[in-house]
């Protein structure tokens, strides 16, 4: 399989997964001119509406799978939970970009808290969790607070429980399933902020600016830049990310997710964790950057040179969770907001069915971002 495939204009690129990530990934590659084919089980995925081509199975039907690998340049995914099987037989069918390696690494906590630690990025205090005595033991340890994760499918704070009294430890194992997890120390952070790195197939690299991030109810809710840290902050996040991503030899565009600590030694970055796809802290780039983060994945899984990361104005980018995607009209109302829906068809709680992003603050040019060989 060749690795350094450089695509043109008018190939096609597929893309697994038909959420809202591969809708926004599709319309950029159609605005670099290149047609995407959107592989998902689900008939209603909203991407399928921007796409040039559809395909409608299972990530395990084997035909299904080698019928797209025979339609398309490349392959990247849209969600980390691509099987892993099927990453790996399209590999050997066409280039996937990212590759298997991140996706088995972002899959299991415990391998992702191991791949970062080898890379050299700073991160909280972690146990491996195949008991409730392996809890009971990892809790002594960390002084009797921590939060327990199981290693795989959780996000959005599901598959996790916080710990933090000793009432809560008994019984804590079954509650999440008795299943292989992690126990993370708890960390006295102040925010929650994120890079979104790019790595080119040539091992160029590209960082956005940190975004301070806000949650409710474990869903994100507001990404904010300039996040209001030191530029030795800033400099120290995207130093890791892009160890990260050259410890991976990824090609794309990952969101890592990190903690802000202040303490009476100053500012502190310790890694969360990794996702190896476009990242929903990065939706701001799409109306604050020349490069948004959609068109910088493109132009990476594309083989294309990487765009400017830099950051012409400030942002607030802010999900519409549930039914607050009905005061679209208001927003449109706002002549400082860009709204994004995604189509979806049906209006749940606590799903996420749009953006908007707030813009002020245009700034000159600086050295913000930069690109590295």
């Amino acid at each position: 399989m060749t690795t350094d495939k450089r695509l043109s204009p008018g190939d096609t690129i597929g893309i697994l997964g038909g959420g809202q990530l591969g809708r926004m990934l599709a319309q950029s590659a159609a605005s670099l001119g290149l047609k995407t084919h959107i592989f998902c089980p689900d008939p209603n995925s909203p991407a399928f509406d921007v796409s040039a081509a559809r395909t409608v199975a299972a990530y395990e039907d084997i035909d299904a799978l080698d019928r797209f690998a025979g339609d398309v340049s490349v392959v990247t995914y849209e969600f980390e939970n691509v099987p892993g099987a099927t990453a790996a037989h399209l590999d050997a069918r066409v280039p996937v970009r990212p590759g298997v390696r991140a996706l088995e690494i972002s899959q299991d906590r415990l391998f992702e808290k191991q791949f970062l630690s080898e890379a050299g990025v700073s991160i909280a205090a972690y146990a491996e969790i195949n008991s409730q005595e392996d809890l009971e033991g990892a809790l002594e340890r960390f002084g009797g607070k921590g939060v327990l994760k199981t290693r795989r499918f959780g996000y959005d704070g599901k598959g996790q429980l916080m710990i933090r009294e000793t009432g809560e430890v008994a019984g804590a194992f079954g509650k999440i399933g008795s299943v292989p997890a992690v126990l993370e120390a708890l960390v006295p952070f102040e925010c929650e902020v994120s890079v979104i790195v790019a790595r080119d197939i040539d091992g160029a690299t590209s960082c956005y600016d940190i975004a301070r991030n806000h949650h409710e109810n474990h869903i994100l809710k507001t990404s904010t830049v300039p996040a209001g840290v030191s530029q030795t902050t800033t400099d120290t996040a995207r130093h890791m990310a892009e160890q990260i991503v050259c410890g991976l030899g990824y090609v794309g565009v990952m969101g890592v997710e990190m903690f802000l600590v202040r303490d009476e030694a100053g500012e502190r970055l310790l890694v969360n964790e990794v996702a190896p796809r476009v990242h929903n802290s990065g939706h701001w780039t799409q109306d604050a950057c020349l490069t948004s983060q959609f068109d910088q994945h493109i132009r990476a899984v594309a083989g294309w040179p990487l765009g400017s990361a830099e950051r012409h104005s400030d942002a607030v980018m802010e999900n519409l969770i549930g039914v607050e995607a009905d005061t679209w009209g208001q927003v449109l109302k706002d002549p400082s907001a860009q709204l994004h829906l995604y189509g979806k068809a049906e209006t749940r709680d606590g799903r996420k069915m749009g953006h908007v992003n707030r813009i002020s603050g245009k700034r000159t040019r600086d050295r913000s971002s930069r690109l590295s060989p």
